[in-house]
């Protein structure tokens, strides 16, 4: 996380905060559902987060070091994390044929399985919510 200093002379209307505070309650609830649909297959919302970042990191196979950075936490707790899932066999990890010392993180098929019914249930919950944030995000262009 970074620690940016949010510096403004805006003088806020009322409506301000009322649009904050319902992006900020959509956004609440959305990570309670989250929470809860891996909760139901036996995940933790972490251990969600981390195979989600591990399948959508693009065509390279990320790290432990970049999978810290996309979950904003310490590498040692990314070690721990990492740990907990391959021992499920929820991902692997693999040498870098290149670069023996590298190590890369894969979704295992039970990971890919899991991956694939949280996601299915999660654009359905943003597809329902999308109508409830479009007006909001709108009015921030504004």
């Amino acid at each position: 996380m970074s620690s940016r200093k949010a510096v403004s002379n805006e003088q806020f209307k009322p409506a301000d905060y009322r649009l904050l505070a319902e992006f900020r309650f959509l956004l609440r609830q959305f990570l309670v559902f989250s929470e809860e649909k891996a909760a139901e297959i036996g995940l933790s919302a972490q251990q969600h987060q981390a195979l989600l970042a591990i399948k959508g990191h693009g065509d390279a196979m990320p790290t432990v070091g970049d999978l810290a950075q996309r979950l904003a936490i310490r590498p040692n707790s990314a070690v721990g994390l990492v740990d907990r899932l391959a021992l499920a066999g929820y991902i692997v990890r693999r040498s870098d044929a290149q670069d023996r010392r590298r190590v890369t993180l894969a979704l295992a098929k039970k990971g890919e399985a899991v991956l694939e019914k949280l996601t299915a249930a999660h654009r359905d919950e943003l597809r329902r919510m999308a109508p409830l944030l479009k007006p909001l995000l709108a009015q921030l262009q504004k």
